[in-house]
């Protein structure tokens, strides 16, 4: 299966005959052309990029919902917007950033550079990876037109009963919350799924569990987090929607329920959720570090064990957002001390990236000067975090927007600086060319004071007394003058963001020709060209330790993986442990059932909120499409 010869079975041939094998892979591995074609990919390059560029849109309009709210608070008593419209803003906002944004960006780029780094040429389920990406896609193009149709949900992102029971939430802005959020979760179990079982199974040869890249590590976690989260979100929305459409009493106090029960189920997800975000952002910044220092990274194990503790504490704290709701003093003291507990693991990553700098000559290029804006924005998010773990301190803040200007210090800092660190890092691998160094220098900077800008003085509003979620303040309370700053940051935010948007645009078409390996990075997505071939790797490598590429270098043979077919879409799969060489899987290609039955499967949900019975015929629907997507075929055929 393995051999140590830089060319193996290659070697013995032409270079015509090297040549037309080479065609014939990339035609198998090749994704259908034209606009019928646009349906039927199922490569993990093809859907990956779909997902980092459907949630970017995703933030950019989530991004002037948010200019629409600031303009709102510029000045006491404005007529901008009404409650009904800020409350809708408010709403949409938050949900697209959390549930739109920030965690399909994360899965995006870790289906797209995950199995590069694994040295595989494809996804575990190629097709469930497409159809999770059409769920993401439907649901969130279906969440932002209820905007425009006058139907946008207006109880908040965390949508707290009994504000969103029909009581007090009549129309159809809840549902739409409570079934586009079950519905795109589907998809975020389909990437946790698919991203496990290739780390575990489709590593190349030789990368153990101790040898694969940090990032991947910090996939792996994420993945694991959202299969234990992401179930209680699911529960606690279609509780609230049978309690909206069938009289169901789930939260209903009259009806024997309990009000608390929804915070609990929400919170079980939303705290992890923070995390589920940070977790790959912190192996994006130890990449970078990595690659702009040239040195192996310092204590590699101390970092996976500091993910994995982070993974593991996160679930411990979601009552952090519950000190005020009449909870036992015992149980508020034990999920403040693990609050102030989860600041280790985070510390001990932070005096890693540290040593590893020390005493080498870092290349400040675009990625590592927002690692370093990470660094001071998240730092600070850190140490409000503290504050806002100690019930005293909390139950003073709490609901003001001291809490608003946390959040988005944790979220911001430990999230976009990295995901955009990351954009800059990988562009080259996505494009094959370079992003512009000079317009990347001058958006990290407008991102960084643009920011700072907005929401620093946000801490002392809160501490100030001004609550969050309101639309509009009196004169007399004398909060103006940080308002108006705030809004002037987030406009200059927002133009770093265009900045970066810009840039990207241009060097799509003008930009540099990058090359293979641009960076001289050491992981195994650089191995190969740049954008990826079809397959990936006509022939995967073997590697032998954490920086491939590095050795390689020093050593002229390459070891590589032969015998694989060139007339279908096979794949090595490797053992859990020690990835050594156990069978030949072959991946299904092309087609568009995964579309169709993504098509069937909204119309089950998005029917939902206007009638149970539509959930009925999408059921149906949805097992017809099934069948035909897996019905067998000889597979020698499947292409």
């Amino acid at each position: 299966m393995t051999d140590d010869s830089p060319a193996l079975d290659l070697r013995e041939r032409t270079d015509d005959e090297s040549r037309q094998r080479l065609a014939r892979i990339e035609a198998t591995w090749a994704s259908p052309k034209g606009f019928l074609g646009w349906f039927m990919p199922v490569n993990h390059t093809a859907i990956g990029r779909r997902f980092i560029v459907t949630s970017f849109v995703f933030f950019l309009l989530s991004g002037v919902l948010a200019l629409a709210m600031r303009l709102q608070l510029l000045v006491p008593l404005n007529g901008l917007l009404t409650p009904e419209q800020y409350n809708q803003f408010m709403t949409v906002h938050g949900t697209a950033m959390m549930f739109l944004f920030a965690i399909p960006a994360m899965e995006g780029l870790a289906i797209y550079v995950a199995p590069l780094m694994l040295g595989a040429r494809d996804m575990a389920f190629p097709r469930l990876n497409a159809f999770g990406y059409y769920v993401y896609l439907i649901g969130g193009t279906a969440f932002f037109l209820s905007l425009f149709f006058g139907m946008a949900p207006n109880a908040g992102w965390f949508n707290y009963v009994p504000l969103s029971n029909k009581e007090f939430a009549p129309g159809y802005g809840v549902d739409i919350w409570t079934t586009m959020i079950t519905f795109i979760e589907v998809s975020a179990l389909t990437a946790a799924v698919e991203l496990i079982v290739t780390i575990f199974k489709l590593r190349a040869p030789g990368m153990s569990l101790n040898r694969m890249p940090i990032f991947v590590w910090a996939v792996l976690v994420m993945s694991f987090m959202m299969l234990f989260a992401m179930p209680s979100v699911i529960v606690a929305s279609a509780m609230l929607m049978m309690d909206r459409l069938v009289d169901t009493q789930f939260f209903v106090t009259e009806g024997g329920g309990s009000p608390l029960l929804w915070q609990h189920l929400f919170w079980f997800f939303g705290h992890p959720e923070v995390y589920i975000i940070l977790v790959p952002a912190l192996g994006i910044v130890t990449t970078i570090i990595v690659t702009f220092t040239q040195r192996p990274v310092f204590g590699y194990t101390a970092l996976v064990l500091a993910m994995v503790g982070i993974g593991m504490v996160s679930f411990g704290l979601w009552v952090h957002h519950m000190y005020t709701t009449g909870l036992p003093l015992m149980g508020r003291s034990f999920f403040m001390a693990a609050s102030s507990m989860i600041a280790i693991p985070s510390g001990v990553q932070i005096f890693c990236w540290i040593a590893t700098m020390w005493g080498t000559k870092i290349r400040f290029a675009t990625p590592m000067l927002f690692v370093f804006g990470f660094f001071a924005v998240f730092i600070a998010g850190g140490l409000t975090g503290v504050m806002v773990a100690s019930v005293p301190f909390d139950r003073q803040v709490h609901d003001s927007y001291f809490v608003v200007a946390h959040f988005h210090y944790v979220l911001v800092g430990g999230a976009v600086f990295p995901l955009t660190a990351g954009l800059y890092y990988w562009f080259p691998k996505l494009t094959g060319r370079m992003m512009s160094e000079r317009l990347g220098r001058w958006s990290c900077l407008l991102i960084f004071l643009g920011f700072n800008l907005a929401f620093f003085p946000m801490h002392q509003l809160g501490l100030e007394g001004m609550p969050r979620r309101v639309y509009t303040y009196v004169p007399e309370m004398g909060w103006q003058f940080l308002n108006q700053l705030a809004t002037v940051g987030s406009f200059v935010l927002a133009a770093g963001f265009g900045l970066t948007l810009i840039n990207a645009v241009r060097s799509v078409f003008r930009g540099e020709v990058a090359g293979d390996n641009p960076w001289n990075a050491t992981t195994l997505e650089w191995a190969t060209a740049s954008p990826p071939l079809n397959s990936n790797f006509p022939q995967p490598p073997v590697v032998d330790s954490h920086t491939p590429i590095w050795d390689w270098q020093q050593d002229d043979e390459r070891p590589v993986v032969g015998g694989l077919r060139d007339d279908r879409r096979e794949t090595l799969v490797t053992t859990l442990l020690d990835a050594r060489p156990a069978m030949v899987q072959v991946l299904p290609g092309p087609t568009p059932w995964p579309f169709v039955s993504a098509v069937a499967a909204s119309v089950g949900f998005i029917g939902l909120i206007f009638s149970p019975w539509f959930y009925v015929f999408g059921i149906l629907a949805i097992f017809v499409t099934f069948v035909l997507w897996f019905w067998p075929r000889h597979p020698y055929r499947e292409k």
